[in-house]
C-alpha cells in the first residue's frame, strides 16, 4: 500500500532521501573540479517552499541519477587518465630532453678534449724540434770537445806510459828489496815461532805435572775427610768441584755413579771445606771448577 501524505504535513522521509542525493551529487561534481578546471559548475539546487516541489524531488528517477553520478565518475576517471598521461608525456620529454642535453655536453667536452689534445701535440711537436735542434748543436759540440779530448788523451797517454816505464822499474827493484826483507823477517819469525812452542811445550808440560800433583793432593785430602764402610768397595763417583782462588770449596755436584757414594764423597769434600790450590795462574785456573772420578780406598 502506497503511503498517503497528508494534508498540511511535511514529508520529512523524501525530503531526506532528495537531499542526500544532491549531496552525493554536489561531491562529485566538486572532485571532478579539481581535475577539471574548465568544467562548468553544476547548478545548485533549489529547495522551493512548496510542498509540491518537494515531493516532485522524490520522484526523480533513481536509475537516471546513478547514470549522472557514473557519467561524472566516468569523465573523472578519464580527465584522471588524461592528466597522468600528459604528466608522464611531460616527464617522458623532461627525460629525453635531459639525456639530449647530456649527450651535448659530453659531446662538448670530446671535443674540448680533442682540441686540448691536438694542442698538446702541436706544443709536444714544437718542443720535439727545438730540442732536436738544440740535441744536433749540443752533438757538434761534443763532437768538437771528444776531438780534443781524444788530442789530449793521447798526449796523456804517451807521458803516463814514460811515467809507467820508470815506475814499473821502481816497482821491481821495490819488489826485490821487499821480497830479500821477507825473507829476512820470515826466517826471524820461524825461529821465534819455534823458541815459542818450544817454550810453551815446556810449559805446558808443567802445568800438567802441577795439574796431575794437585789432582793427587785433592784426592788425598778427600780421602782422609771421607768415612765409607765396605759396601762401597768397587764403587766410585764422579763429582764437579768448584774453588775459590785460596781452594775453597763453593760449590759440589755429583754426577755419574752410586748414589750413596756420591753422597758420601760430597759430604767429604764439604767436610775438607779448602782443598790444594796452586799459586800458578794457568795450574789454579784448571781447579776453577773440575770434574773428577772418586773411589774409596779400603787401605
Amino acid at each position: 500500500m502506497k503511503n498517503v501524505v497528508k494534508a498540511g504535513a511535511i514529508p520529512w522521509q523524501p525530503i531526506g532521501y532528495s537531499v542526500g542525493l544532491h549531496v552525493v551529487i554536489g561531491a562529485l561534481l566538486l572532485v571532478s573540479m579539481e581535475f577539471t578546471p574548465a568544467t562548468d559548475t553544476l547548478a545548485q539546487p533549489e529547495f522551493a517552499a512548496p510542498e509540491v516541489d518537494i515531493v516532485e524531488a522524490v520522484a526523480v528517477d533513481e536509475s537516471r541519477l546513478q547514470e549522472q553520478v557514473q557519467r561524472l565518475q566516468q569523465q573523472r576517471d578519464a580527465e584522471r587518465r588524461a592528466e597522468e598521461q600528459r604528466v608522464a608525456d611531460i616527464e617522458r620529454r623532461a627525460r629525453e630532453a635531459e639525456q639530449q642535453r647530456q649527450r651535448e655536453q659530453q659531446r662538448a667536452r670530446e671535443l674540448q678534449a680533442q682540441r686540448e689534445q691536438q694542442e698538446r701535440d702541436r706544443q709536444q711537436a714544437e718542443q720535439q724540434t727545438q730540442r732536436a735542434r738544440e740535441e744536433a748543436a749540443q752533438a757538434e759540440r761534443q763532437r768538437q770537445e771528444a776531438a780534443e779530448r781524444l788530442e789530449r788523451q793521447r798526449e796523456q797517454e804517451r807521458q803516463a806510459e814514460a811515467e809507467r816505464q820508470r815506475r814499473e822499474e821502481e816497482r821491481q827493484r821495490q819488489e826485490q828489496e821487499a821480497r830479500e826483507r821477507a825473507e829476512r823477517e820470515r826466517q826471524i819469525q820461524e825461529r821465534l815461532e819455534r823458541e815459542q812452542a818450544e817454550r810453551a811445550r815446556v810449559r805446558q808440560q808443567r802445568v800438567m805435572t802441577e795439574v796431575e800433583r794437585y789432582q793427587a793432593l785433592i784426592r788425598a785430602t778427600v780421602q782422609r775427610h771421607w768415612i765409607t764402610s765396605s759396601s762401597m768397595r768397587g764403587q766410585s763417583c764422579v763429582l764437579t768441584i768448584s774453588l775459590a782462588r785460596d781452594g775453597f770449596v763453593t760449590n759440589v755436584q755429583a754426577g755419574d755413579g752410586d748414589r750413596a757414594v756420591c753422597d758420601s764423597a760430597r759430604a767429604a769434600v764439604m767436610r775438607a771445606g779448602n782443598l790444594p790450590m796452586s799459586d800458578d795462574p794457568d795450574v789454579a785456573a784448571q781447579f776453577r771448577s773440575f770434574t773428577m772420578r772418586f773411589e774409596p780406598r779400603f787401605d
